[in-house]
């Protein structure tokens, strides 16, 4: 008859090598892009848990303080538990400047009030000559 038997067995070996090569070829593509989107790994090794470079002073937050601030990146940005954190602190010192303005603004207010008072029910002291 007319076939070799090993002429099917050679195209199955050969298709099942190109699509082996065409796998892995697609594999590397997709790893050299996931390189290139998310970088290679951190150039630091991560902190250990509970442990942040998030730092902030116990009173008197200024401008400064929050220019500073450093946030720890996780995979889809910032650690929210972090921002957060910041956040609440910041609009604490906020609420309690308001308050101080609030109350001082009430002070001087009423020493105004007062001087004005005074002035209006002194005796006029005009010297005689």
């Amino acid at each position: 008859m007319g076939g070799s038997p090993f002429v099917p067995r050679l195209t199955t070996v050969a298709s099942a090598l190109i699509y082996l090569f065409v796998v892995l070829a697609v594999a590397a593509v997709v790893f050299l892009l996931a390189t290139v989107v998310f970088g290679r790994g951190e150039q630091l090794e991560p902190l250990p848990q509970e442990k942040t470079p998030t730092r902030l002073p116990a009173a008197e937050i200024e401008g400064a303080d929050v220019r500073a601030l450093k946030f720890q990146q996780v995979f889809r940005g910032y650690k929210a538990s972090e921002v957060d954190w910041a956040l609440d602190r910041i609009a604490g010192e906020l609420d309690e400047l308001r308050g101080r303005i609030a109350v001082l603004e009430r002070q001087l207010e009423a020493a105004g009030q007062a001087l004005d008072q005074a002035r209006d029910e002194g005796p006029e002291h005009h010297p005689e000559e």
